[in-house]
C-alpha cells in the first residue's frame, strides 16, 4: 500500500504533462489548417475607358529656320538678340562691306572698258562695210582687182566678229558686276521668316568663313502660337497610331495643367536604340498663350480609342478563376447571353432609326430567332438519335467542333444575311456604323466573370471590349452585378 501510494503522484504528474503536450499539438495544429476563404467582389459599373499609348518627346517650333551666311568677312554690327521678334527681310547682322565694294568698283570698270570695246569694234564694222560697199561697186565696173574686194569682204567679216565678241565680253562684266552686286548685298545678312530669334552664335569683331558648310549665325522660330512634338513610340504601339488622335500632355514647367495637340504625321524613318526600334510621331500642338517654349520635354498620351458610357469591370475580376474550376465556352450568335444576338437591339437603338427601319429590324430578329431555335430543335433531334454521343453532323470534320475563327465567320455570313433587308433601309452614315457595330462583334475578345450564388462561384461568359490597364469594357453582364475581383483569407 506506502508503494502505491508513492506511485500515485508520479502518475498523475505523467498525465497532466501528457495533457498539455495534446493541448499543444491542437493548437499547433489548428494554427496550420487554411482558414476558410472569402471572396473579394466589385460592382460592373457604367463609365469611360480610354485606351492610350504613353511617350515623350521634344517640344519644338513647326517651323525652325538656320540662318548663316553666304559670304565671308568680318562681322561688323549685330542687329539683333535673344527672343527679339523679327519680319521677313529685317537687317539682323552686318558684314564688314568695304572688300565687297572694292570689287564692284572694279568690275564696274571692267564693264565700262568693255562696252568702249564694243563702240571701238562697232565704229571699225562700219568703217569696213562702207569699203566693202565701194569696192564692190568698183570691181561690178571693172575698176579694180577683184582680190581687193575680196579683201574688203575678208575686212567686213572680221569687223563684224570683233563686235559679236565685244558684246560678249560686255555681258561677261555685267554678270561679274551683278556678281559683286550681290555680294554687296550679301553683306547684310536678313532674316528669311517672321519669328523670334531662338539662337545668336555671332558677335561684333567674329571673323565669317562661308565655305562648303555655311556657319548657322541665327536660328529663328517662325511661328510659336503654332508648335509640334517629336514623339518616340515604340514599334509595338505604333501600328494603333493614326493621323488626327487626340493627344494629351504636360511639361515639367506647368505640372498641374494638361495640353491638348493632335497627331499629324507618323513617320517611316524608324530608329534603333539598344535593339529597341521607335518611330518618330509628330503631333501638333495650339499655343496661343505662347506658355509652350521649344526644347521642353513633353509627357504625351495619345487616346487610341475611347468608349463613353459602357459597362466595365476591373481587370483583377477577368484574372480570375476558382481554384480547380474551368472557364466555360463563350456563347454562340443566338445562344446565352454574351452572344453577338443579345447586343443587336443595343447596336440598333445606337442608329436612331425610324419607325420602318425599326420594323425591319424587329422582322429579322424573329427570323434570326426562328432559326436558332430551329437549329436548336434540329441538334436536339440529332442528339436523341444517335443515343447523345458527341460529335454529330453539325461539327467540323472528323467529329470535332470548328475554330472559333470559323464561327465567327459563319456569324458574320448569318447576320449579313438576315439583315441584308433592313441594312438597306439604312442611310450612308447608319449603314458604316452598322457595319462597324458588327465586325467589332464579330472580331471582340471573349472572357469570363465569376459571381457568387449562395456563397459559391458561377463563371458568366462575357464579352470583352476595350481595356486601359485597369477597366476593361465588357458585355453580356448586368450593371450593377457583384463579379468576385480576388480571394482572401477571413480573419480568425
Amino acid at each position: 500500500m506506502p508503494a502505491a501510494r508513492s506511485r500515485l503522484p508520479r502518475i498523475l504528474t505523467v498525465a497532466i504533462v501528457a495533457g498539455v503536450a495534446l493541448l499543444a499539438a491542437w493548437w499547433f495544429l489548428a494554427g496550420q489548417r487554411e482558414p476558410d476563404a472569402g471572396y473579394r467582389t466589385a460592382k460592373v459599373d457604367r463609365g469611360d475607358v480610354a485606351v492610350v499609348i504613353s511617350a515623350t518627346g521634344t517640344l519644338r517650333a513647326t517651323t525652325t529656320v538656320d540662318v548663316g551666311s553666304q559670304v565671308s568677312g568680318l562681322v561688323q554690327d549685330v542687329l539683333v538678340d535673344y527672343n527679339d521678334q523679327v519680319s521677313r527681310g529685317q537687317a539682323i547682322a552686318r558684314l564688314d562691306p568695304a572688300p565687297f565694294q572694292t570689287r564692284l568698283q572694279q568690275t564696274e570698270a571692267d564693264l565700262a572698258s568693255a562696252r568702249a570695246s564694243v563702240t571701238e569694234a562697232r565704229a571699225t564694222l562700219k568703217n569696213a562695210e562702207a569699203d566693202y560697199a565701194r569696192k564692190s561697186d568698183l570691181v561690178a565696173r571693172q575698176l579694180i582687182a577683184r582680190s581687193e574686194a575680196d579683201q574688203a569682204l575678208a575686212a567686213r567679216d572680221q569687223a563684224r566678229a570683233r563686235v559679236a565678241s565685244a558684246e560678249a565680253a560686255v555681258l561677261q562684266r555685267q554678270a561679274a558686276v551683278n556678281n559683286a552686286r550681290l555680294d554687296v548685298d550679301y553683306a547684310i545678312i536678313r532674316s528669311p521668316v517672321d519669328g523670334v530669334v531662338l539662337l545668336r552664335d555671332i558677335e561684333p569683331g567674329q571673323t565669317v568663313a562661308a565655305s562648303f558648310q555655311t556657319p548657322v549665325l541665327f536660328q529663328i522660330a517662325e511661328d510659336l502660337s503654332q508648335m509640334q512634338i517629336d514623339l518616340s513610340v515604340d514599334e509595338a504601339d505604333v501600328g494603333q497610331i493614326r493621323e488626327g488622335l487626340a493627344v494629351k500632355f504636360t511639361v515639367d514647367a506647368f505640372p498641374d495643367r494638361e495640353f491638348e495637340g493632335a497627331v499629324r504625321q507618323v513617320r517611316l524613318a524608324a530608329t534603333a536604340t539598344a535593339n529597341v526600334i521607335t518611330y518618330p510621331v509628330v503631333v501638333q500642338v495650339q499655343n496661343a498663350d505662347q506658355s509652350l517654349l521649344p526644347g521642353m520635354t513633353a509627357s504625351a498620351e495619345i487616346v487610341v480609342s475611347q468608349r463613353e458610357g459602357v459597362l466595365r469591370v476591373p481587370n483583377a475580376a477577368l484574372r480570375f478563376q476558382p481554384a480547380g474550376a474551368a472557364a466555360p465556352a463563350a456563347a454562340g450568335a443566338g445562344g446565352a447571353r454574351g452572344g453577338m444576338g443579345a447586343d443587336l437591339p443595343a447596336l440598333a437603338a445606337d442608329l436612331r432609326l425610324a419607325p420602318n427601319q425599326q420594323a425591319a429590324f424587329d422582322a429579322a430578329m424573329q427570323v434570326m430567332r426562328e432559326r436558332a431555335e430551329a437549329r436548336a430543335a434540329a441538334m436536339r433531334n440529332a442528339g436523341a438519335g444517335q443515343g447523345g454521343a458527341p460529335g454529330g453532323q453539325g461539327g467540323a470534320p472528323g467529329g470535332g467542333m470548328p475554330s472559333p475563327e470559323a464561327m465567327r465567320a459563319r456569324m458574320m455570313e448569318a447576320f449579313e444575311r438576315n439583315f441584308a433587308d433592313f441594312r438597306a433601309t439604312l442611310d450612308e452614315a447608319q449603314r458604316s456604323q452598322w457595319d462597324a457595330g458588327l465586325r467589332a462583334m464579330a472580331t471582340a475578345r471573349r472572357g469570363t466573370l465569376w459571381t457568387l450564388d449562395k456563397g459559391q462561384p458561377v463563371a458568366v461568359p462575357v464579352r470583352l471590349g476595350v481595356s486601359d490597364g485597369t477597366l476593361t469594357e465588357v458585355s453580356g453582364v448586368d450593371e450593377g452585378a457583384e463579379v468576385i475581383t480576388g480571394q482572401e483569407r477571413r480573419a480568425q
